[in-house]
């Protein structure tokens, strides 16, 4: 897909295709059935690009080579603090993803962990956050009471599951899936969303949002209430049709048309916006912001970062 000339820090005009940018991952698996639509037409209103880091997507969205993206939901407001207020989220589009899987059967609450060891990737980021959050609030220590071992990557959770006797990881879907797949005695103990939802019930345990800079909002509103439109159409698609719509997630190589379809009905898909967005998303920043303000780019934002449509 053609980008736009890097150093063109304008946004595209009302004629040019609306470039949106996903990440890899449950992020990008809701917009499949608008790519294939977008492929299919004469002239298409939207060019796509999958990511397969958010450190691709940061500078394009910042330096506006991107109109519209999906990112992790932390990452909106620290972009919104680094642009002085000029990045709206548009929706929310990913809920919670993280599980508890174990290659055993010893857990069976959130106070089972006690005393236990495990395996994660993601510190510093909402895998930590969340579950120091979810720890926490079930009067279990993460300092003191867990042994949480900070691996880099996905793959090293996996090869320390399968090494450990009734081993513990926290793990994202689809990477769950591909986990089974490998160890055939995985199970999924606990789901973090569900966790969380147990304990508040004003705020969301999130994964994406859709951003845009607020300057291409207000130049393109038609354009981007469009799109929202027939992105919404596109989660309830994937969502209701689960075979086709891993067989589009494999085509476009988010991941292999096998593990989507497994994956799919546990990666919470969704599309949230409006007041109920505000209300999920900013009860989980401020959550964040709570154990770490620097997750969120030092500061809340303000109202002006979530679009009304």
């Amino acid at each position: 897909i053609a980008a736009e000339d890097e150093n063109n820090t304008e946004a595209s005009t009302s004629t040019d295709p609306i470039s949106i940018t996903a990440l890899k991952g449950p992020t990008a698996m809701g917009m499949v059935k608008l790519m294939t639509d977008t492929e299919s037409a004469s002239a298409p209103d939207y060019t796509f690009n999958i990511a397969a880091s958010v450190d691709e997507v940061t500078p394009a969205v910042v330096q506006g080579s991107t109109d519209i993206a999906a990112v992790p939901a932390n990452l909106a407001s620290v972009l919104y603090n680094k642009t002085n207020g000029d990045m709206q989220v548009l929706a929310i589009n990913t809920l919670g993803v993280l599980y508890i899987v174990e290659n055993g059967d010893s857990i069976h609450s959130v106070t089972d962990l006690k005393g236990k060891t495990i395996y994660a990737s993601g510190k510093g980021a909402t895998p930590e956050y969340a579950l120091n959050y979810i720890l926490s609030s079930n009067g279990i220590n993460p300092q003191t009471d867990v042994t949480i071992e900070w691996k880099s990557e996905h793959t090293e959770c996996l090869a320390a599951l399968t090494s450990t006797e009734n081993g513990i990881a926290l793990l994202p879907q689809p990477f769950v899936t591909v986990a089974q797949s490998k160890v055939p005695n995985l199970k999924v103990a606990l789901d973090l969303t569900e966790e969380w939802n147990k304990l508040n019930s004003d705020s969301a345990l999130l994964t994406g949002v859709i951003i845009a800079k607020k300057s291409f909002v207000e130049s393109h509103t038609d354009a981007v209430n469009e799109f929202l439109a027939q992105y919404k159409a596109s989660v309830s698609y994937v969502n209701e049709n689960v075979d086709d719509a891993a067989a589009l997630v494999g085509k476009y190589g988010i991941v292999e048309e096998a593990v989507a379809k497994n994956a799919i009905p546990a990666c919470n898909i969704t599309y949230i916006d409006g007041n109920d967005m505000k209300q999920k998303l900013s009860g989980y920043l401020n959550t964040l912001f709570e154990q770490n303000p620097a997750a969120v780019g030092g500061t809340l934002p303000a109202d002006d970062f979530y679009y009304q449509p």
